[in-house]
C-alpha cells in the first residue's frame, strides 16, 4: 500500500511509521556517535551501556528488577527479537498459539521455525477472546508457545489484567511460553494501563518479552530491538541471535543510550503527543461518518466499510488510495477468518498530515459510487 500511496500521491496512513523526527537530544547522540563511534562490533547481545541503561529503564516501568547482565539481549529491530525468540522455544512441530488478527510477521515467523500456527479469534468491535475457546485450543493442541501483542497491532486493543491473568493461567496450566511484542508499550490511551504479563506470578520464567525503541523514539529505522527473559532462556536466546544477525549497529546503541536516560516526563509526553493525534483523526473519522473501533493503545485505528458494500478490501484500499487520495491496509492481511470489510489506517503523523487525510476523507462518501462501478 505505500508503493500504491507513493505512486498516486496519496496521504500515507498504511505503514506504521512516523513523518516527524526524533527527539533532538537523540539526534545529537546519533551525530556525536557518527563522528566518534564505536564503529567496530559490540558485543553480540548488546553493548554494556545499552544494556545497563535499557535494564535500568525496563525495570522502573516493569516495576521489576531486569538484570542487564543475564535477561537482556539486543537485536536488529523486534523482528529479529520476535524470531529469535520463536527459534528459542519452539522446535518443529510444536503448535503456537496466534490471536487473529495479528500482525502479519507472527505466522511467518511460525513457519519458518517449523511450528504449526493455530489461531483463536479477537472478535470485532471490542477484539475480545472467547475464554472457553481459548482453553479448548490449548487442550486440543498443547502449544508450545502463545504470541501475545500488546498493545495490539491492528487492533489498539489493550489486554486488561483479568485476561493476562487468564491467558497466564493457561500458560502454567499447560506448560507453554508466552511471546510477547510490545513494542506500543509506551503508547497507551487513558484510563487504559500496559501491563507486561511478564510481571505476574510465576510468568517471568516462561514469558520472552520482545520489544524495540522504533515506535517509543520515533526511530523506525534504527532496528534497535530487545529481548527480556529468564537467565536460561536468555542464554539460549543469545546464541541464535548471534547466527541471525551478530549484533545490533555499535553506533546506534551508543546513541539510543541517552534515549533510554530520558526523564519519565518524555513518556507522559508522548503519551499525550499521541493522544491529541488520535483525537484529531478520529474526529475526522467521525465527520465523515465512518464506524470505526475506538484504539486503546498503539497508533492504529480499524474502520468498518461494509456499509459501502466491500466485499473485497484489497480492491477497496487501492481503490481509496487512487480515487480518494489516502492510503490504508486491507484488515484482510491480518486476520486468518475471511474478514473483508474492516481496514487499517494509521496516525502517528504530524496534525496536519492527519487533516489533509481528513479532508480527503470528507469527499469518500461522493466517490464511492464509483468504486462500485470500477
Amino acid at each position: 500500500m505505500t508503493r500504491v500511496a507513493n505512486s498516486c500521491d496519496a496521504v500515507n496512513l498504511s505503514q506504521g511509521f512516523p513523518d516527524f523526527n526524533p527527539p533532538e537530544a537523540l539526534l545529537a547522540a546519533a551525530e556525536k556517535a557518527g563522528r566518534e563511534g564505536p564503529h567496530q562490533y559490540a558485543v553480540t547481545w548488546g553493548a554494556p551501556n545499552f544494556r545497563t541503561a535499557f535494564a535500568r529503564k525496563q525495570s522502573r516501568f516493569m516495576g521489576m528488577y531486569v538484570d542487564p547482565e543475564t535477561n537482556v539481549v539486543v537485536t536488529c529491530g523486534s523482528t529479529e527479537a520476535m524470531m529469535a525468540a520463536m527459534m528459542t522455544a519452539c522446535n518443529p512441530g510444536d503448535k503456537v498459539i496466534i490471536f487473529s488478527p495479528f500482525y502479519e510477521n507472527y505466522t511467518a515467523d511460525t513457519i519458518l521455525t517449523g511450528a504449526i500456527p493455530v489461531y483463536v479469534p479477537l472478535r470485532p468491535p471490542d477484539f475480545a477472546f472467547d475464554p472457553v475457546e481459548l482453553r479448548q485450543a490449548f487442550e486440543q493442541h498443547r502449544p508450545k508457545a502463545l504470541i501475545l501483542c500488546n498493545p495490539g497491532n491492528p487492533t489498539g486493543k489493550v489486554f486488561t489484567r483479568s485476561e493476562l491473568e487468564l491467558i497466564a493461567a493457561l500458560a502454567c496450566e499447560f506448560d507453554a511460553f508466552v511471546i510477547t511484542d510490545e513494542v506500543y508499550e509506551h503508547i497507551v490511551y487513558a484510563p487504559n494501563v500496559h501491563i507486561s504479563i511478564a510481571t505476574l506470578p510465576g510468568m517471568f520464567e516462561r514469558t520472552i518479552t520482545c520489544s524495540s525503541l522504533s515506535k517509543t523514539y520515533s526511530i523506525t529505522g534504527w532496528r534497535l530491538g530487545t529481548v527480556v527473559a529468564a537467565p536460561h532462556v536468555i542464554d539460549a536466546i543469545r546464541k541464535v541471535h548471534d547466527f541471525l544477525t551478530v549484533g545490533a549497529a555499535a553506533p546506534l546503541q551508543q546513541a539510543a543510550v541517552t534515549a533510554l536516560e530520558f526523564p519519565d516526563s518524555y513518556y507522559r509526553e508522548i503519551q499525550e503527543s499521541y493522544t491529541a493525534k488520535r483525537d484529531i483523526f478520529l474526529g475526522w473519522l467521525n465527520k465523515a461518518g465512518l464506524s470505526y473501533t475506538t484504539p486503546k493503545g498503539a497508533y492504529y485505528v480499524m474502520v468498518d466499510v461494509s456499509e459501502f458494500g466491500v466485499t473485497d478490501d484489497l480492491s477497496f484500499c487501492e481503490w481509496l488510495a487512487r480515487k480518494v487520495g489516502v492510503a490504508a491496509v486491507p484488515g484482510s492481511s491480518f486476520f486468518r477468518e475471511p474478514v473483508h470489510n474492516l481496514i487499517r489506517f494509521h496516525f502517528a503523523k504530524q496534525p496536519e498530515t492527519l487533516n489533509a487525510a481528513g479532508e480527503r476523507l470528507l469527499k469518500l462518501r461522493s466517490h464511492v459510487k464509483s468504486f462500485n462501478i470500477d
